[in-house]
């Protein structure tokens, strides 16, 4: 039966198919993004196919693996974050903010790569930028004589027949929602351009055996936008993060078939491009003063990295009703969470105070490991008594006020004494530790023991 052409509208957030248009999406909740499109079909047929299935051979778990040989990119936080560094033949979706500097990193990666070997073929291909523009880019970060390739088109069909006869070892397409496949009868950007997209570049690059990086936009949420299906296809997941107040930024994998998940890597945009910090724990605290009530240090894992960072609270005395709760890199159900167990537990009373809460340098912290943290923040500035400025503090509030204990306790000790802490107070089940440590250690097993830090 011949194809004919159906009307379907798609959701361009989420990509759920309705069959007449409607102003809400269902599926995601979005208004408004829900838009036409066309696609081909070849109707139903009660005829069986001429052609049979062929027998898939199984076997064994055990057995001889071929080994890969991974790419070094010359900057070590992109190895880190990668798992050691890029793996031939796989996909890598790098999303963040606009303006962030998804495509400056990525410029210095096409660089650094083909600066260690002349047999690594760069390609960077724009869709957004002219070449002129990427020039001038790589002028400012020193990258002009790098013998990367450039190109600036937004033709799938054309981007895949030049790669077809090359043999690259990176290629870079920034974005792909700017990428358009002429037999999709709908605009760049929609749903069906971005999966048939990235389904033939990926295609192209497990077949020739390339890293290939697409940039992704995202959404006001921050998520990527585009179909969730984009994020399956690829190998790895990377977010760009970071504040535009900020000077810092974070590389996070949320997603590695090739390394672990979570692991990060900071940056410090500079008038140079980005260069890498290699002891991000101290660029964090660079700016912090001591004997201020309501900051003190938390141990942080983020990834395989320990990290130390400042939590800033300020309680103050509410003008309204209704009190006001504020939280920047944190999670502001978490913050309600730990007010409400103090007030329950510990008899404190936050019903007329308003509550600000703020991780130093731009950072943002999802780990529980953070409560107690938290907590001791908002006591020292209720009570506007500070914590001593050699103290880092670690360890999960249960909604009865126990203490729970975290993971790699050790490894988040380790890093406190590196850079000159003296004292630690964590979940209790470590004295052993007390030992091996440098540091004093105080357990503390419920939120009732807070308190006397402050009498």
């Amino acid at each position: 039966m011949a194809k004919k052409n159906t009307i379907e509208y798609v959701c361009q957030h989420c990509g759920a198919v309705y069959p007449k248009w409607q102003g809400k999406c269902d599926a995601c909740g979005e208004w408004n993004t829900i838009e036409e499109e066309k696609s081909e079909s070849s109707g139903f047929s009660v005829l069986p196919s001429k052609k049979k299935g062929e027998i898939i051979d199984f076997v064994p778990l055990s057995g001889s693996t071929q080994s890969f040989r991974r790419i070094a990119t010359n900057i070590k936080e992109i190895d880190r974050v990668t798992g050691g560094g890029l793996v031939p033949g796989s996909a890598i979706l790098v999303g963040g903010d606009p303006g962030i500097g998804k495509s400056t990193l990525l410029l210095q990666v096409c660089a650094g790569v083909a600066d260690l070997s002349m047999d690594n073929e760069c390609y960077y291909i724009s869709g957004e930028e002219a070449i002129d523009q990427v020039r001038i880019r790589a002028q400012r970060l020193g990258l002009a004589d790098s013998p990367v390739k450039l190109a600036s088109t937004t033709e799938v069909k054309d981007i895949i027949a030049t790669l077809s006869k090359a043999k690259p070892a990176v290629v870079i397409i920034d974005s792909i929602q700017t990428m358009y496949l002429e037999n999709v009868e709908s605009t760049p950007g929609s749903v069906s351009q971005v999966r048939a997209c990235a389904y033939e570049l990926i295609k192209l690059a497990k077949k020739k055996g390339f890293v290939l990086f697409l940039v992704g936009h995202v959404t006001k949420q921050g998520a990527i936008a585009g179909p969730r299906v984009l994020e399956h296809m690829v190998d790895t997941v990377l977010y760009f993060e970071g504040e535009r107040g900020h000077h810092f930024r974070i590389l996070r994998a949320v997603k590695n078939r090739y390394g672990a998940t979570d692991e990060i890597g900071v940056f410090e945009m500079q008038d140079k491009g980005l260069v890498e910090v290699e002891n991000p724990s101290a660029l964090f605290l660079a700016e912090r003063q001591g004997n201020v009530s309501g900051s003190c240090v938390f141990a942080g894992i983020e990834g395989s990295r320990p990290l130390l960072v400042e939590i800033q609270a300020l309680v103050s005395q509410s003008g309204y009703s209704s009190p006001k709760r504020a939280v920047v890199g944190w999670d502001s159900n978490r913050l309600s969470m730990i007010l409400a167990v103090l007030e329950a537990r510990c008899g404190m009373n936050f019903s007329s105070q308003d509550v600000y809460l703020n991780i130093a340098g731009g950072l943002k912290i999802s780990e529980p490991a953070a409560d107690l943290a938290v907590a001791m923040a908002v006591i020292s500035s209720l009570t506007n008594k500070p914590l001593p400025s050699d103290m880092v503090i670690f360890g999960e509030i249960g909604l009865s006020g126990e203490i729970r204990a975290v993971s790699q306790p050790n490894l988040r000790l380790k890093e406190a004494c590196k850079l000159g802490f003296s004292s630690a107070i964590i979940p209790p089940g470590y004295g052993k530790d007390k030992k091996t440590n440098a540091i004093s250690i105080y357990e503390i097993g419920n939120v009732h023991r807070l308190i006397n830090w402050f009498n």
